[in-house]
């Protein structure tokens, strides 16, 4: 029977965590994919690739909420245990309460794995995926983005701006500054875009080009060229950020700042930011634990008690407070040299459960 109600209660736990969790995830999945839009409109990549780069993402965003989103889970599942008196079927079968918070405790140190997993695996290739797509994707919109009376400079190295469209799509008076291999300025009467699946060009009809190579500059009148569009990467930063990076590397630089790869350089410049990383990473989940006992401390109280609500909200708050300052350590924690006291701040959530945990053994006899 013991074995039957902790199941189940571990199944409604699971459940409601599951589902809050990928719900809450897809809300701020879809706020974040709307300013990821950007990388289409000013950056001018292709739908497919914004699609691809917001989903890469989704880890990052479900690593975030989950230490919050599982203690809401816990907390809400518990005040329903007790509103409809379900948490009397463990006293019942001889559950002591010190047992019923150690399966807590337990569920969380699987929640604890999975966030590290989360954050020291999953969450890092995704977005590093997610950098890679746009590092070698052309700018699918290119044409959308070619609008008269305006600077064009969403491409690396190059500058246009086109002084009206035509009817028939064209467009007239043409200007452009290519730097991509040499200084050129290119003016052209008309031109065409030319952009399927065989051809990325512009198309230019009676101009001028000047060409300015090595300090030499030569000028030269043409009557149609085409300017190569194939190979135009847009300004969209590619280089991987700290968080992108896989965790070997980061404790890699850690220890050895002469270390470098092919997309990252380490330097002492960068080290709080790879503390900050690396704490969050890997010793920030230990908070949940911690979350997951201050829930558990709801079973020592009656809805009877007068001050129940009360007792329940400074619960509620206690853990809310933990997040906050779990939160801060991370930024915290990139200006700390000192071992001693980086030492002290890692082992907090540690000091506050043996604290927390000592006071629920003691009031489980008196209650």
């Amino acid at each position: 029977m013991e074995k039957l109600i902790f199941y189940q209660f571990y199944l409604n736990t699971t459940k409601f965590f599951l589902s809050t969790l990928i719900m809450i995830g897809i809300i701020v999945w879809t706020i974040q994919a709307v300013n990821f839009f950007d990388i289409v409109i000013i950056d001018g990549h292709g739908l497919k690739v914004y699609f691809l780069y917001a989903l890469l993402n989704f880890p990052k965003i479900i690593n975030r909420l989950l230490p919050f989103i599982f203690f809401i889970s816990l907390f809400y599942v518990l005040l329903s245990y007790e509103k409809r008196n379900e948490l009397n079927i463990f006293w019942i079968n001889g559950v002591d309460k010190i047992k019923f918070l150690n399966k807590i405790i337990k569920l969380s140190i699987v929640i604890t794995m999975i966030q590290i997993m989360l954050g020291t695996y999953f969450s890092p290739v995704s977005q590093f995926k997610a950098r890679g797509i746009l590092k070698n994707s052309d700018i699918g919109l290119f044409s959308s983005l070619v609008n008269p009376g305006k600077f064009i400079n969403i491409a690396k190295n190059m500058t246009i701006f086109i002084e009206m469209k035509n009817e028939d799509q064209s467009y007239k008076n043409i200007f452009i500054e290519d730097n991509r291999n040499s200084s050129k300025m290119i003016y052209a009467k008309k031109g065409v875009l030319l952009l399927d699946e065989t051809n990325k060009k512009f198309q230019l009809f009676n101009g001028r080009i000047i060409d300015n190579n090595n300090s030499k500059i030569n000028i030269f009148n043409f009557d149609k060229i085409d300017l190569d569009l194939s190979n135009i990467k847009s300004k969209t930063i590619t280089s991987p950020k700290i968080q992108e990076l896989n965790t070997f590397l980061l404790f890699k630089c850690l220890f050895n700042t002469k270390f470098e790869s092919v997309f990252f350089r380490c330097n002492k410049e960068i080290f709080s930011e790879i503390k900050e990383e690396l704490f969050k990473r890997i010793l920030k989940p230990f908070y949940i634990p911690l979350l997951a006992l201050i829930a558990g401390c709801l079973i020592l109280f009656s809805k009877q008690k007068k001050n129940y609500n009360s007792l329940k909200k400074l619960l509620f708050i206690f853990a809310f407070l933990i997040i906050i300052f779990s939160e801060g350590s991370v930024k915290y924690v990139g200006s700390i040299n000192n071992f001693y006291f980086f030492s002290f701040l890692s082992s907090i959530p540690l000091i506050i459960f043996i604290i927390v945990y000592v006071t629920f053994y003691k009031r489980s006899f008196n209650v």
